[in-house]
């Protein structure tokens, strides 16, 4: 049997096996974004049935079932981390799911109806559950003590990475759905996908592969002492669900809007799904000018701690969707806004997904025990799913008695607003005790 490294070198510089963790993850990223991105186009305008003849869904329908697969994307992460840390170990539960991930896709490219799409999509959430919760905690695991104090700058550049693929794909997967149909447009981020999964396992013989935990491992997570140690971030994950509901939208709700307004940009007609591509163009620009100017600017006020950057992050989330309401109101009294504000609102988001994600993504690793990494990441996942379920069921089950949705026009993004701004009202107590809990026993 083929024996690896179990413990990181103790190096100073960067490990060897990040440059494999970080392409793995722009390309993934890069297919899994092209797929989201064209979703709710696709089952509104491209979707058929059995005969071939189209049989598209409302936008509300639409809205509906994005949210669902992209809670349950974020679900299945809770069965993969503990796949990864009691039996497989991180490396194989990525690189076997991610041949799951890579069958989702090719039944997404093959057939454009119903029961094609919800193929695909089931086991693009199953495969997913491999990767999220693994990732990350796989790259932390690659730092022993001597180059420890470059993992947070690698947890920014691995968040770069992330925003690269989501960036290329987001221009040009809605381009491919117009010029050359959903077959192609699928297809493709099924490659880099593919492509994704070749790499990773090109890096298996330079990572470090924690062994599982076995049956010892679900006692000791699950166990009194266990769960104590992440109650706090269990509570945590809370707050920054209801962001996530808020967030997710840019895939659904942003898109529909965008279809009303005027996408002329400097002489370009943008198509309505490729607009969310300035959010990680943003999301790159604004990361090194988080850590090398906003967070030494804050410092001369206050210290920037990870607890004040996600509220933040979380307050601004709410005036973006204030920015949608008051953009929607104009629609409906017959106005044409420019695309202009909607790359306003997606510099806001990309500013509060950078003080609330990355900030957490730091956050769970660091106060998580060695053993539950994974796990942890996964339930940091988890709340992502909450958002998204709970957005789902907005656009699914508030309908009236004829199945018309109630929240409407700009009452749709008010609710969303208001609902941000009692959850960071919330939050501001819940912070100041989370700041003053010490790291659990078991980190040490």
């Amino acid at each position: 049997m083929r024996r690896f490294r179990t413990t990181p070198q103790e190096l100073d510089g960067t490990p060897p096996g990040l440059p494999y963790i970080i392409v793995n993850e722009a390309a993934e990223r890069f297919s899994y974004s092209g797929m989201k991105t064209i979703l709710v186009v696709f089952m509104t305008t491209y979707l058929v049935d059995r005969t071939g003849a189209l049989a598209p869904l409302s936008g509300a329908e639409a809205k509906g079932w994005y949210h669902a697969f992209a809670s349950a994307v974020y679900f299945f992460p809770l069965l993969g981390s503990l796949l990864a840390d009691a039996f497989l170990g991180k490396y194989r539960t990525i690189y076997w799911l991610s041949l799951v991930y890579c069958l989702g896709h090719l039944a997404l490219a093959v057939d454009g109806t119903r029961l094609g799409i919800v193929l695909g999509l089931a086991l693009i959430a199953v495969g997913s559950g491999g990767i999220k919760p693994c990732v990350s905690a796989h790259l932390g695991d690659q730092f022993g003590q001597r180059n420890q104090h470059r993992l947070e700058r690698m947890f920014t550049w691995f968040y770069f990475a992330i925003n690269i693929g989501s960036m290329l794909s987001m221009l040009a997967t809605p381009w491919l759905l117009e010029r050359f149909g959903p077959h192609v447009a699928f297809g493709v981020p099924g490659l880099l996908m593919l492509l994704s999964t070749v790499v990773f396992r090109a890096g298996r013989d330079v990572f470090v592969h924690v062994p599982p935990g076995g049956l010892a491992f679900l006692r000791q997570t699950f166990g009194r002492e266990g769960l104590a140690s992440v109650s706090a971030l269990l509570l945590l994950y809370g707050f920054v669900a209801v962001f996530w509901a808020l967030f997710a939208q840019t895939g659904s709700a942003w898109v529909l809007q965008a279809q009303r307004m005027d996408r002329v940009l400097l002489g370009v007609e943008l198509l309505p799904a490729q607009v969310q591509a300035v959010q990680p163009m943003f999301t790159l620009a604004l990361l090194p000018f988080s850590t090398y100017v906003l967070y030494p600017a804050m410092r001369r006020s206050f210290a920037p701690t990870p607890e004040r950057r996600i509220g933040l992050g979380m307050a601004l989330m709410a005036l973006v969707f204030l920015l949608l309401a008051w953009i929607e109101a104009q629609l409906g009294a017959g106005a044409t806004p420019s695309i202009a504000w909607h790359l306003l609102g997606y510099l806001m988001i990309a500013l509060a997904e950078i003080l609330v994600a990355v900030t957490c993504i730091e956050l769970s690793y660091r106060r998580a025990p060695r053993h539950m990494k994974s796990f942890v990441m996964a339930v940091f996942a988890f709340s992502v799913s909450l958002g998204n379920l709970f957005t789902s069921a907005v656009n699914l089950f508030v309908v009236d008695e004829a199945g018309a949705p109630l929240l409407t026009g700009p009452t749709y993004f008010l609710f969303f607003a208001g609902l941000m701004a009692l959850a960071v009202l919330l939050y501001v107590p819940f912070a100041r005790w989370f700041a003053g809990r010490p790291a659990p026993a078991l980190h040490r």
